[in-house]
């Protein structure tokens, strides 16, 4: 997968994708145990291409990486790699990255008789209620978060 700068703003920096290199990594389909230790697999059973795993349509998929704890709830943490899709339909309870007056934010989308409310997952962080008076859209969908564990 090629990445290429797009832009940056105060809480994201964006990046287009290409996937148009193959990168096949070698894949354990029976799972890695997280509880007790379990016998070590003598061979790798399949690989998988990330590419054509993570990214379903390449032309309306953006990465983005994330700042900020809002999210934290939800499993995002800081610095964390986001994979969003432009061309995907916003549902109700879907994690959207949104554009406010001119400022990106990542929330849940909630959808209550014609209200939109842009939710956090963390308990110091506010609501957001979308009002006719703001310059509001739906930029993208979450399909993917990448953690970034520190060693």
């Amino acid at each position: 997968m090629k990445v290429k700068p797009l832009f940056k703003t105060t809480y994201f920096k964006f990046f287009s994708v290409s996937n148009d290199t193959d990168l096949e990594l070698p894949f354990v389909t029976d799972g890695i145990n997280a509880g007790f230790p379990s016998p070590a697999t003598d061979f790798l059973d399949a690989t998988i291409d990330l590419n054509k795993h993570l990214i379903k349509n390449p032309s309306t998929t953006f990465i983005a990486v994330t700042s900020g704890t809002s999210m934290i709830g939800a499993g995002i943490n800081d610095n964390d790699l986001l994979i969003i899709d432009k061309s995907l339909e916003p549902t109700n309870g879907a994690i959207a990255v949104c554009v406010i007056d001119n400022e990106f934010t990542l929330k849940r989308l909630k959808v209550e008789r014609k209200q939109v409310y842009l939710m956090p997952e963390n308990p110091e962080f506010k609501p957001i209620k979308i009002t006719e008076y703001q310059d509001f859209e739906i930029w993208g969908i979450l399909t993917y978060s990448i953690k970034h564990h520190k060693h």
